[in-house]
C-alpha cells in the first residue's frame, strides 16, 4: 500500500472516530434532517466536517501559536457557541417540522443552505479544544513524527473526508427513518433533539463560566 494512501486512509478512519461520538453537533444534524429535510441535513454534516477539517489542519501543519490564541480563547467562544445552541434548540421545539411526504425540492434555497452551512462551521469551531484532540490522536497514531507539507495535506484531507462520510451516513439513515413515521412521531422526535441541542448549549455555557 503507498504511503499516502496509507495516511489518507488512517487519518480518515481518525476523522470517522472524531465524529461518531453524539454531541451537541450530531444532534443539531439529527434535527435539522428530521426539521427540514435531507439536504438541510447534508449541509449541516458539510459545515461540520469543514471545521473538523480546519483544525485538523492546525493541529497537523503544527501552527501552534494559533491553536494556542483559539484555546486561550476558548471560554468566550463556548458561551457564544452554547447560547446559539440553546437558541436553535428551543426553535426547534417551537417549530412544527416539515412533512417528508410534502416537501418540495425549493423549500431550501440556496442562501438557506449556506446559512446552515456557515452556522455549522461556526458553531463546530467554538469547541477549539477539539485541536487538542486531534493533536492527542495524531500523535497517538504516530502521525506527529511525520513532518512535511505534503503529509500535513493528505492529514487534513483524510480527516475531512471521513467526517463528512459519517455525517453523510447519518443523514441517510435518518432521512430513511424520517420517511417512514408519521407527522406525529417526527414532530415527537425533532422537539426531543431540538431540547436535547439546549441542553447542550447549556453543559456549554456552564463548562465556560466555570472554565
Amino acid at each position: 500500500m503507498p504511503s499516502g494512501f496509507a495516511l489518507y486512509a488512517r487519518t480518515f478512519v481518525i476523522g470517522i472516530l472524531v465524529a461518531a461520538p453524539v454531541g451537541a453537533m450530531g444532534v443539531l444534524c439529527i434535527q435539522r434532517t428530521l426539521g427540514r429535510g435531507a439536504r438541510a441535513g447534508l449541509a449541516t454534516g458539510l459545515g461540520i466536517a469543514t471545521a473538523d477539517g480546519t483544525y485538523a489542519a492546525i493541529a497537523a501543519f503544527g501552527l501552534s501559536a494559533l491553536s494556542s490564541a483559539l484555546v486561550a480563547w476558548q471560554t468566550p467562544l463556548r458561551l457564544v457557541g452554547g447560547a446559539v445552541l440553546v437558541y436553535l434548540g428551543v426553535r426547534a421545539m417551537l417549530t412544527k417540522p416539515r412533512s417528508a411526504a410534502c416537501e418540495s425540492p425549493e423549500a431550501l434555497d440556496g442562501r438557506g443552505l449556506a446559512a446552515l452551512y456557515a452556522s455549522s462551521i461556526g458553531l463546530t469551531l467554538t469547541n477549539p479544544m477539539t485541536i487538542m484532540a486531534f493533536g492527542a490522536v495524531f500523535a497517538s497514531a504516530g502521525l506527529a513524527a511525520q513532518p512535511g507539507i505534503a503529509t500535513a495535506a493528505v492529514a487534513t484531507a483524510g480527516v475531512a473526508s471521513g467526517s463528512l462520510a459519517w455525517w453523510i451516513a447519518l443523514v441517510t439513515v435518518t432521512s430513511v427513518a424520517r420517511a417512514r413515521v408519521g407527522d406525529g412521531v417526527l414532530a415527537g422526535v425533532s422537539r426531543v433533539s431540538g431540547a436535547l441541542v439546549a441542553v447542550f448549549g447549556v453543559i456549554a455555557i456552564v463548562a465556560g463560566i466555570a472554565g
